[in-house]
Order: structure tokens, then C-alpha cells, then sequence
């Protein structure tokens, strides 16, 4: 498995994948394991779905056989066959410096462009029909997949739709057939300190369950649509994408990730919640894609310090660092610094708030922005767009325009101290020296002490102060001495820190630095 972030894990790597898997439409009860008794049989049922459900045991249940008779039949193995760059498959031997190749076949001059691999991981069905859940980074480079089933069926699938963004995807498997599947519960959900059971294929070994407990819910691990579940029940490379089920055998998730600092279960599991995975694997299935509301516009979150730079000291919010030009806020008339506190009459507690809330609104929606512009509250209707793939948004940038006007040549001027860094004009040497577009105004970072709030915050030499944000307006930084004036306004109005905007490598952002007395 590849790293996704310092110390969590996930995705399928040669020869250890991993799958996800889950549900849409009504359930089927599955069928009882052969021999079963009366007493395996499910104690109740409910009208809305057919998944097996069994009473809650009192504490601690004496076995998860029942649970895992009935819901292991839909649980499925995934084998995928890729190809990948013959160049990233080296290998450090350690103690040598340097990569060793894979050998290059007697007859060619370098090694060869691509090479087979293969990788597995987990999933299960989510419809009679055969649709199967599984990772999208399980099955983005797949040429060729392979459903194992319990009873060791093996069935060709293909894609029907990947989603970046949850990093979820639906395969159909090519024969038709009655298949087993489980449900999502999305109505009630366990409570932490209560049991739960996973099903998968850790290291290629099909069929393995695993116990544990919710250890929380809310986890931030990285990504922008999803808030996950932990749990402790072990899981490990191969396990990614298969189920996790709550005591009545119901899916209220899908694992997906590890934070393990030796790359083995550790009891740190992350799954993706059933209610995000339903909605998602929905919209897979009838349409093949998924779609999410956009205003077209880079946020930050509002920190405390932040907040209090801005006279909005104790508020939370999201602040506005950056429009896409002509996007949806960009017309309705949103502006660059302002925070936006609330929408739809709900409140915005950060920047991943109002991208989750933002995402959730359906293509052409109006959204209800409550924003703080200058000190003052107003509400602006932006019209929702359509969000372009993570893909598409990553490879955005903000370069310079050649043709753009060239600022002005200036004459030697004072280049002053302010907040621990020596602020110098703009001119066509620093835009040489450092690498500036011609299309960026404000003033050069030409020095920073290392001691400062600025330097601990991580501002340096060719950094671009744009502007200085205040609690009623924001002051245009057109010379080093008016960021100076700007700062010692702040001072007087007791303000303990400013908010200054940043322009680095062509892209905006607000950073608080404090003011020293």
C-alpha cells in the first residue's frame, strides 16, 4: 500500500490490495448456512430491509459465528492485473546508493516501458444483481478484475463508476446470477465502545473476519468529503474497501485506510461511513459518475488567531483566499477575504465544513452565503456550478500572464522592518531575483529572522505581501511603508496580530502574524 499522509495507509499495492464494497436499493435476506439450526436463524426483521438482524447481545457477545454465517457469503475477494511505469517498480538496497532495475530482457536496449502487476483487495455486493463496492484506488489503473466469491466462484468485472473524491468505486461482475448482498444502516449507527465485525481479504487470505469496537467517529485523515469512523478491530493490507458490520449484521462502513507507523494493523482502522458510501455508490450506479455543488473558490479555515487579527475574535468560519475568475461566487459578487460563516442558514465551522456542505448542494441550487465583509455581516445567493474532478482542480495554477503590465520601476527606497522581515519595493530585480510573475502586486519578503512569529509561521525570502487585512478594510500593500502603516494601525487599535495576504509561486494566502510589541 502506498502512503497517503505521514502514517496512514491505504490502496492496493502488488500482491496486497485492497477493495471496498457497498449497498444500494432494498436488501436480501441471505440465505442460511448449510446445517444451520433454528437457533442461527435471525431473532427479527425489519419492514425496510431484509439484511439478516439479530437482537443485541448484552455486553460483550459470546461469538460473531451467527453474523458472519449469514453476511460472509456477499463479502467478495478482488484480484486486479494493471500495468505500471517499469521505471517507478525500482528498488534501494540498503547501504547502496543507488536504485536497482528490474532486469531488462535480453534484445531490448533499457528496461521495458510498462510491466504487469497485480494486487488484491476486498469488497462486497451491494445488489441481487451483482454490483460490488470496492476502493477507487483499487481499480483506477485495473486492465483486468477478477471477483473471487466465498464459495470460490471466480467472476469477470468491470467498472461502472469511480469517485475520487470518497475514493469509492462500483464494479458489475459479467454473469448474471442471484447473488447475495448486504445493507447499509443508515438510520441508526453504533454507539463508540460498541462491537463491530469486519469481513475481508488482508494479505491475499479470503474470508477473514475480525472484531473490534468503535473507538470514535469524526476522524479528519485528510480527505475533504469524508469524516471516518475508527476502529480497532484489525485490519490490514487487503482489508481497505471491505465491510464493517454493527452486531445485527448490518454495513455501517468501509475500510479504507491505517495509521500505522510500521505499515501493520496497530488497531487504528478508518472506514468510510455507510450514509456517505450509500449516497455515493447511488449515484455510481444510475449515472456513473458523481456530481457535487461548486462555488469556485480556495478557502482557509478561520483560526482563532486569524479570527482575532479581524475583530472577529470567538467566531468560526471559513476564509476566502482565492476566486476562480467567472466562477459561480466570483459573479455573484463573493470576495476575496471574506469569511463566510454560515450557508443555508447552517454554520460553517471551517474550510472543511463549507466544502462538505458546498458539495452536498445539487448543480444550479442557490446557496445562501452569510459572509463577513469589513466588519459587516450580508448574505449573497451564489447559483451552485459543477465540481470538476480532484484531478482537474490539482492541476490548476494560478501562472503569471506575460502580457500583463509591468509595475513600474522604482528608485531606491527605505526598506523597512516590519514583524520580524525586511520588506522591500517590488521591482523588476526582485521579480528576476525571485521568480515573480508579472501580474502580482504588493511588496517582496527580502529577509526573514527565523526567530520572528513570521519566520516561525513559515514566510521567506520572495514571499509577496499583497495586502494587509484589517478589522473594517483591507489596506492595497503598494510599498513597503504602507504595510509598516497598516501594522501600526493594528497596534494602536490593540489589535495583538494582522492578517497579511500572501502571494507564493502565483497562488493567495492569509497568514496571522503576531505583532511584537
Amino acid at each position: 500500500m502506498a502512503a497517503k499522509k505521514t502514517g496512514f495507509i491505504v490502496g492496493a499495492v502488488a500482491g496486497a490490495g485492497v477493495a471496498a464494497a457497498a449497498l444500494a436499493g432494498a436488501g436480501l435476506r441471505l440465505p442460511p448456512a448449510v446445517g444451520q439450526t433454528a437457533q442461527h436463524q435471525p431473532l427479527a426483521v425489519t419492514k425496510t430491509s431484509m439484511s439478516p438482524i439479530f437482537a443485541p447481545p448484552p455486553g460483550a457477545p459470546l461469538s460473531f459465528a451467527d453474523i458472519f454465517d449469514r453476511v460472509s457469503p456477499a463479502v467478495v475477494s478482488i484480484n486486479v492485473k494493471s500495468k505500471v511505469d517499469a521505471r517507478a517498480m525500482t528498488k534501494r538496497i540498503p547501504g547502496f546508493p543507488f536504485d536497482i532495475l528490474p532486469q531488462t530482457p535480453q534484445g531490448q536496449d533499457g528496461p521495458p516501458a510498462q510491466r504487469e502487476a497485480l494486487s488484491a483487495g476486498s469488497g462486497f455486493f451491494v445488489s441481487r444483481d451483482g454490483y460490488v463496492v470496492t476502493n477507487n484506488h483499487v481499480v483506477e489503473n485495473a486492465e483486468d478484475i477478477t471477483v473471487i466469491m466465498k464459495d470460490e466462484r471466480e467472476l469477470k468485472a468491470k467498472v461502472v463508476g469511480r469517485d475520487e473524491g470518497t475514493d469509492l468505486a462500483v464494479l458489475k461482475v459479467q454473469t448474471g446470477g442471484d447473488f447475495p448482498f448486504v445493507d447499509f444502516e443508515n438510520s441508526g449507527k453504533p454507539r463508540v465502545g460498541d462491537w463491530v465485525m469486519t469481513v475481508g481479504n488482508p494479505f491475499g487470505l479470503g474470508g477473514t473476519a475480525t472484531a473490534g469496537i468503535v473507538s470514535a467517529y469524526g476522524r479528519d485523515i485528510g480527505e475533504q468529503f469524508v469524516d471516518y469512523i475508527q476502529i480497532d478491530a484489525p485490519i490490514n493490507r487487503g482489508n481497505s474497501g471491505g465491510p464493517t458490520f454493527d452486531v445485527y449484521g448490518r454495513v455501517i462502513g468501509v475500510n479504507t485506510a491505517i495509521f500505522s507507523p510500521s505499515g501493520g494493523s496497530v488497531g487504528i482502522g478508518f472506514a468510510i461511513p455507510s450514509e456517505i458510501a450509500d449516497r455515493v455508490v447511488k449515484q455510481l450506479i444510475s449515472g456513473g459518475k458523481v456530481t457535487r455543488g461548486y462555488m469556485g473558490a480556495v478557502i482557509q479555515t478561520l483560526t482563532p488567531e486569524t479570527a482575532d487579527s479581524i475583530g472577529l475574535s470567538g467566531r468560526k468560519g471559513a476564509l476566502v483566499a482565492e476566486l476562480t475568475p467567472g466562477g459561480p461566487a466570483d459573479k455573484a459578487g463573493v470576495h476575496q477575504g471574506d469569511v463566510v460563516v454560515g450557508i443555508n442558514g447552517k454554520p460553517v465551522a471551517n474550510n472543511t465544513d463549507l466544502t462538505r456542505q458546498v458539495a452536498a448542494t445539487k448543480t444550479g441550487d442557490v446557496m445562501r452565503l452569510d459572509v463577513v465583509r469589513d466588519g459587516k455581516t450580508k448574505t449573497i445567493e451564489v447559483r451552485a456550478g459543477v465540481r470538476p474532478s480532484e484531478k482537474t482542480l490539482a492541476a490548476n495554477d494560478n501562472s503569471g500572464d506575460d502580457d500583463a503590465p509591468a509595475a513600474p520601476d522604482n528608485a531606491p527606497a527605505a526598506r523597512p522592518n516590519v514583524l520580524g522581515m525586511t520588506l522591500a519595493p517590488l521591482d523588476e530585480a526582485a521579480r528576476r531575483r525571485y521568480t515573480i510573475g508579472k501580474d502580482v502586486r504588493g511588496v517582496v519578503i527580502d529577509a526573514v529572522q527565523a526567530s520572528s512569529d513570521a519566520g516561525q509561521k513559515g514566510l521567506r525570502r520572495g514571499d509577496v505581501i499583497s495586502g494587509v487585512k484589517l478589522a473594517d478594510a483591507t489596506v492595497v500593500a503598494a510599498s513597503p511603508a504602507q504595510v509598516a502603516g497598516a501594522v501600526d494601525a493594528a497596534r494602536k487599535a490593540g489589535r495583538t496580530s494582522v492578517l497579511l495576504q500572501i502571494v507564493r509561486d502565483g497562488r493567495p494566502l492569509f497568514l496571522p502574524v503576531k505583532i511584537e510589541k
